[in-house]
C-alpha cells in the first residue's frame, strides 16, 4: 500500500523539487496508515477549498469583465479604439526610446551621404554626356545616322511609287 501512495505522486519538474518530492514522500511512508488516511482527508478538504474558491474567482472575474465591457461600450470605447491606442502607444514608446533614435539618425546620416554621393554621380553622367554629345565623333555618328535615314525614307518612297 505504501508503494500506491508514493506512487501518486507527480513528477518533480526541477532537481530541487526532485529532492523535496523525495524528503516528503519518505516522510508520508513514515506515517501510519491512520495517519496517512487523516493526511489524504485533510489534503483532499484544503483541496475542495482551494477549488471552490478558484471557482469563485472566476466568477468574479467574469462578473467584473462584463461590467467593464458594458462602461466601455457606454464610454463609446470600443475593441478597435483600445487595439489603435495600444499600437500608438507602442509605437510612441519605440520613437522615445534612445535604441530608435540612434537608429533614426544613423539612418538619416546614411541617407544624405547616399543622396550626395547619387547626387556626385548623376551630376558626372551628365557632364559626360553633354562631352560626347558636342564631341567631332559623336557629330559624326549623328550625321551618319541622319543620312542613312534620309536614304531609307527615300527608298521607301520609291518603293511606294513602284507599287
Amino acid at each position: 500500500m505504501e508503494d500506491h501512495n508514493t506512487a501518486n505522486l507527480t513528477e518533480p519538474s526541477s532537481p530541487a523539487a526532485s529532492v523535496a518530492s523525495a524528503e516528503i514522500a519518505a516522510e508520508f511512508a513514515a506515517l501510519t496508515v491512520e495517519e496517512k488516511e487523516q493526511r489524504r482527508a485533510e489534503w483532499s478538504q484544503e483541496l475542495a477549498r482551494v477549488e471552490e474558491e478558484i471557482n469563485t474567482l472566476r466568477t468574479v472575474l467574469a462578473s467584473k469583465t462584463r461590467h467593464a465591457s458594458d462602461l466601455k461600450r457606454k464610454l463609446g470605447i470600443t475593441v478597435w479604439k483600445e487595439l489603435t491606442d495600444d499600437v500608438n502607444q507602442g509605437v510612441k514608446n519605440i520613437k522615445e526610446s534612445t535604441v530608435f533614435q540612434r537608429t533614426e539618425s544613423m539612418l538619416k546620416s546614411t541617407g544624405e551621404k547616399t543622396a550626395s554621393v547619387f547626387g556626385s554621380i548623376t551630376t558626372g553622367i551628365t557632364s559626360k554626356f553633354s562631352q560626347m554629345k558636342n564631341s567631332d565623333s559623336m557629330r559624326s555618328i549623328e550625321a551618319s545616322v541622319g543620312s542613312a535615314y534620309e536614304n531609307v525614307k527615300a527608298l521607301s518612297r520609291v518603293i511606294r511609287w513602284r507599287n
